[in-house]
């Protein structure tokens, strides 16, 4: 394929080798898999370069190896255009042997990429795109959702407000297919739990000024301003509305997508006493911290929920591929459906429609005061079984699930 009119993304698209493998002239062919994330946008904290250290752990710890065959490692930069990402997945697919792919933190791409998957015949592991249409009227036979999507997240998060006390809304929306999404299902929630919504507004993705957003959110007197949106965007409308003093009018935020690492962006200060919907938290077990110190290492930062999604897919990846001794992705796909997965200590499994659905905790970020160590952000609230925090598999759409 010809890259003249995506330099920038051919100049960020690069093979990793795994260290120790080198190939002879009668070794078996590798197998390769492409990391496709945000590398340099709004999402980059969230997944990013991140990803990449957290699919080489699984890599390495799965012995650099399936099949028989080495293991290579790519990655590339969407650049959060669902066009760019297209671009690099029919290359990869077409022309550079790549089987499976990894990441996909943005449900724009993820949706286009899921489509150029199912064609292909060819394997999406998406840890970040929350966007619920993904395992609804849009799924595949041939991919797995691994983060929580825009229904538990809205789910799990607002039912905790509503019942603190926030019964109005107004929604500070990102205006693409996830921000919808996310505000489509907070907003249904909303009203079922009692709680007016008294209006939304809808910004570009990597809005950095949000001084107009906000004065229409004060002026709406709604007691909740949601922030249907997340990354860079989430981390700059809380930090703009902590020093507009949002607060002071007896409005509060309800973050409906935060990651450990806005919070870490925002500090405790402006962020004390949101609610954070994770389905993993570095601190919430002796796995997760041991997983999270050998990140840190290499990626100075503790692990996003979304770069530990990228690990145990690619870990349940291989193990599939090795028990049905195949890389199809038909066939790949269906013994990832039957093996359970273990997502960090939690039990999972992977529904018909793709679903990847394990238990959920929601917490509350804590004080400046209440943090005792580095990353020490989160206090738990309570824990939500998965069968509650996630839509009934039936009520999707998704054209796979027998009725």
């Amino acid at each position: 394929m010809n890259y003249s009119a995506l330099a920038p993304v051919a100049a960020a698209l690069f093979l990793i080798a795994i260290p120790g493998r080198s190939l002879g002239a009668d070794a078996p062919p590798p197998f390769r898999i492409g990391i496709l994330t945000d590398e340099s946008g709004t999402y980059a904290e969230n997944g990013g370069t991140g990803n990449v250290v957290a699919a080489r752990l699984a890599i390495a710890d799965y012995g650099g190896k399936v099949l028989g065959r080495p293991i290579e490692l790519r990655d590339a930069d969407h650049k959060n255009d669902p066009a760019v990402g297209s671009a690099i997945l029919r290359d990869w697919f077409d022309n550079a042997g790549v089987d499976v792919v990894a990441g996909l933190s943005t449900s724009s791409v993820a949706l286009a990429a899921q489509e150029i998957g199912r064609a292909r015949g060819k394997t999406l592991l998406i840890a970040g795109a929350p966007d619920s249409d993904l395992t609804g009227k849009a799924c595949a036979a041939t991919s797995s959702h691994w983060a929580e999507d825009t229904y538990a997240l809205a789910r799990s998060t607002t039912e905790a407000v509503v019942q603190s006390g926030g019964d109005s809304w107004f929604f500070l929306t990102v205006d693409y297919a996830f921000g919808q999404a996310m505000e489509r299902d907070a907003v249904e929630v909303v009203k079922n739990q009692g709680a007016l919504v008294l209006g939304q507004i809808r910004h570009p993705l990597g809005t950095t000024d949000f001084a107009s957003y906000l004065d229409a959110a004060r002026k709406s007197r709604a007691k909740v301003i949601a922030l249907a949106d997340a990354g860079a965007d989430a981390v700059n409308a809380i930090k703009q509305a902590d020093a507009a003093h949002l607060g002071a009018g007896g409005q509060s935020l309800a973050g409906l997508l935060i990651y450990i690492t806005d919070v870490n962006a925002i500090g405790l200060a402006a962020a004390q006493r949101l609610y954070v919907t994770e389905g993993f938290y570095w601190d919430q077990n002796d796995q997760a911290r041991a997983f999270a110190k050998r990140f840190n290492a290499e990626a100075h930062h503790m692990p996003t929920k979304q770069q530990a999604a990228t690990y145990a897919s690619i870990s349940h990846y291989l193990k599939a591929a090795d028990a049905v001794g195949t890389i199809d992705a038909g066939p790949v796909n269906a013994k990832m459906r039957e093996l359970p997965v273990d997502f960090f200590g939690r039990a999972g499994s992977i529904r018909a429609d793709g679903q990847v659905v394990y238990d959920l905790t929601l917490y509350q970020v804590k004080s400046p005061a209440e943090s005792q160590y580095p990353w020490d952000f989160y206090k738990k609230v309570r824990d939500i079984p998965a069968a509650r925090a996630f839509r009934p598999v039936e009520e999707g759409g998704c054209p796979l699930v027998k009725r």
